[in-house]
């Protein structure tokens, strides 16, 4: 089963999931107009040097050339897109844009494979969202689906209620583990689960999606004097607990779908 960490901004931070086996090392250029990080090249450099794990990479923007620039530069394993794809009516909206952009990605840089954010609902949630119809619309473009958490009022969705406007991510809710399951049987791709992980967590959501990997973010950052997660700094201890998790249950008799 895949392992994924996210917010690994430097190489010390990659050098130590590296020590630990970790699969895929994810990092996130946080603008367009900041889209060369010296610290974040090295990551990736450190990551390429290792024996084993991935480097992945998420620009938090989809314009088509800074994102060209930036893969020519970084020259990521793995670059992943997570707009969150809603608008203000909670129907995806700008599918053709991105989908466009993974289309001449995939074209350009064959030897880079494409993670796509598949946006769930939180769990609890009463309302239904199209992503099998996301997921299907994207497959023949991706190679690797990610849930991960879209949040919604009662207003419904919009790109305002996430914690980084247009993207999906770095909410540390659970989405909805039915969904994701439900995601998992139809895709013909491998699929991560994400979204509110915790090594508290992690084992019961395998059970239950079944997916091909796991990634954590939010909830194995280290958290502030108010108990808030410190974003682009890991809890080591947490990090550690959440692979010991994951290893526990997969020797348990588990096969992942």
């Amino acid at each position: 089963m895949i392992i994924q960490f996210y917010e690994i901004q430097t190489p010390d931070g990659a050098e130590k999931l590296i020590e630990l086996g970790i699969d895929h090392i994810g990092s996130v250029i946080i603008s367009e107009e900041s889209w060369k990080v010296t610290e974040i090249y090295e990551t990736i450099r450190k990551v390429e040097h290792s024996d084993h794990s991935k480097s992945s990479l998420i620009p938090l923007y989809s314009n088509r050339d800074a994102v060209f620039k930036t893969i020519d530069y970084y020259k990521p394993d793995i670059i992943h897109f997570c707009d969150s794809l809603s608008n203000h009516q909670g129907v995806y909206s700008h599918c053709k844009k991105v989908l466009n952009l993974q289309e001449m990605v995939k074209e350009s840089y064959p030897e880079i494979k494409i993670m796509r954010s598949i946006p769930l609902l939180q769990s609890g949630m009463s309302a239904k969202t199209v992503f099998l119809e996301l997921s299907r619309l994207f497959e023949p473009v991706s190679d690797y689906f990610l849930t991960d958490t879209l949040l919604a009022e009662s207003n419904g969705v919009t790109e305002e209620n996430q914690p980084v406007e247009g993207f999906i991510g770095i909410t540390g809710k659970t989405c909805d583990w039915d969904m994701a399951e439900t995601l998992v049987n139809d895709s013909n791709i491998p699929v991560i689960l994400a979204g509110g992980l915790s090594p508290e967590n992690v084992a019961e959501g395998i059970i239950k999606v079944r997916p091909f990997g796991v990634d954590s973010c939010t909830l194995t950052n280290a958290v502030d004097s108010n108990n808030h997660p410190v974003r682009f700094k890991k809890d080591y201890e947490r990090v550690k607990n959440f692979i010991a998790e994951v290893r526990r249950t997969i020797n348990s008799d588990f096969s992942p779908t």
